[in-house]
């Protein structure tokens, strides 16, 4: 029997996501281990190994929106017969055809007619979305996808004021030759919107794969001329949709508050200090790891902050995952560090630095976005002193990091100054009163101000 290729689910959130790209062809071999295909979520992309030897067959083309645990594809073990019509497929394996029938008129121009089959148009499902975020009429374009697919940039063409008809033939060649280019998906989603030519980008990746920190750099003297400008419409989709939908949602759910704490941060100061010449570039500590080690060691003394309000009853949970809000370009995503209370402070600063490195170059894996109970939110590096995070549901915390500033302490009548650092809890109401929210801020401060205590 073959091996079914899964659209694996990341999250417990995920609702669909697609094959983007197939990094290994229909009928072609792969070996176990290998890139077989990228995941693209609304919020996440991937890249999925194969799970075993063998040949590898496509149910489905790159493109097509599917729910988490839909078969793609198969893997056929060497000598395994391999049917004509695969198991799960129909008669019509496009599955991306418009349900809309087309009314081609003689004016209408004869490249219509290369999409149009039987009175259906091809498009894929994220065309389809932006096309109607963007009140194009994708009936009339011209694909250039797969097949004469219509894909998202003959959307945003045709939304530009460029048909898809009128784009110079060297850009259906730097398609064409970027296709063949190894880079992430993320790297590539970025090129696309920056009208980036990836065959000039050097990867630094594994492999000289191109990541996202590749393409950002040398877009980043172009970066000003090609975002958005005063008067533009810039569309809510993809993961910036995704946010926006989830944090409403958070605030509407649940009942937030956040209050603020003082931390004293001489002692955690020269300790980071102290660290990385110790440590010396085995790994280098952030304000946030010792955050992340504080709030867990906090979490432990204090387990209804580590719990989720389920209607008729909170669930106090038995392990402790840190999640990390992540900046990108898109949005945030936020990995998380799992068993943050049974790792070291140094196991901690390896693991954050990896996750965020991985989160940038568009490579976390599928583990990396598992089963967080709580969240930390750093903005100190913009010079924020204060701010009211939204809870990650199902959570029942989530901690902002502010930056360390020069505070004023008393000694008597006195001033001196000392490195102080604001903490921003905000915590839903509906699991626990404001008391014990503040008891746990309150242990959180007191491990940051005794940073001894971290590491034993």
């Amino acid at each position: 029997m073959p091996r079914e290729i899964y659209l694996v689910k990341v999250g417990m959130t995920m609702t669909e996501g697609m094959v983007s790209e197939w990094f290994i062809a229909d009928g072609a071999e792969v070996k176990k281990g290998e890139m077989l295909y990228a995941l693209e979520t609304e919020k996440v992309n991937l890249d999925v190994d194969a799970e075993a030897d063998g040949t590898v067959k496509h149910l489905v083309e790159a493109g097509v929106t599917l729910e988490p645990g839909d078969v793609v594809g198969y893997i056929f073990a060497q000598g395994e017969s391999i049917p004509d019509v695969l198991p799960g497929a129909t008669s019509q394996p496009e599955v991306v055809v418009s349900a809309e029938p087309v009314a081609v008129e003689s004016a209408a121009p004869m490249a219509v007619e290369a999409v149009v089959s039987e009175g259906f148009v091809k498009a894929s499902p994220a065309a389809k979305r932006l096309a109607k975020e963007l009140d194009v009429n994708y009936l009339t374009l011209q694909g250039t996808g797969p097949g004469g697919r219509i894909v998202e940039a003959d959307v945003q063409s045709a939304a530009s004021g460029q048909t898809a008809s009128q784009q110079p033939a060297v850009a259906a060649i730097q398609s064409q030759s970027s296709a063949n280019i190894k880079a992430s998906p993320l790297a590539k989603r970025i090129a696309e919107q920056r009208a980036i030519d990836l065959s000039q980008v050097r990867g630094t990746g594994p492999g000289g794969r191109i990541v996202q920190s590749d393409v950002e750099n040398l877009g980043a003297s172009i970066a000003q001329a090609s975002g958005p400008v005063a008067g533009d419409m810039v569309p809510v989709k993809g993961m910036r949709k995704t946010i926006a939908q989830r944090m409403h949602q958070s605030l509407q759910d649940s009942a937030q508050l956040t209050m603020d704490m003082a931390a004293v941060m001489e002692d955690a100061v020269k300790l980071r200090e102290q660290l990385i010449r110790e440590w010396d570039g085995a790994a280098r500590p952030t304000f946030t790891d010792l955050v992340i080690k504080a709030a867990a060691k906090a979490l432990q003394k204090h387990p209804l902050m580590n719990s989720q309000f389920g209607g008729t009853g909170i669930q106090l949970l038995n392990e402790i995952h840190v999640g990390i809000a992540v900046a990108l370009p898109e949005g945030l995503v936020v990995p998380v560090v799992r068993h943050a209370d049974q790792l070291s402070l140094k196991e901690i600063a390896i693991e954050s630095a990896r996750l965020a490195t991985s989160a940038r170059n568009g490579t976390l894996g599928l583990d990396d976005y598992a089963g967080g109970t709580f969240t930390i939110s750093a903005l100190g590096m913009f010079g924020v002193d204060s701010f009211t995070p939204i809870i990650n549901q199902p959570q029942s915390g989530i901690l902002g990091v502010n930056r360390i500033l020069d505070g004023v302490a008393w000694e008597g009548e006195t001033p001196v100054r000392q490195k102080q650092m604001n903490l921003s809890l905000t915590w839903d109401h509906r699991v626990l009163d404001g008391a014990p929210a503040a008891e746990f801020l309150q242990t959180v401060v007191e491990y940051l101000s005794e940073p001894y205590r971290l590491l034993v």
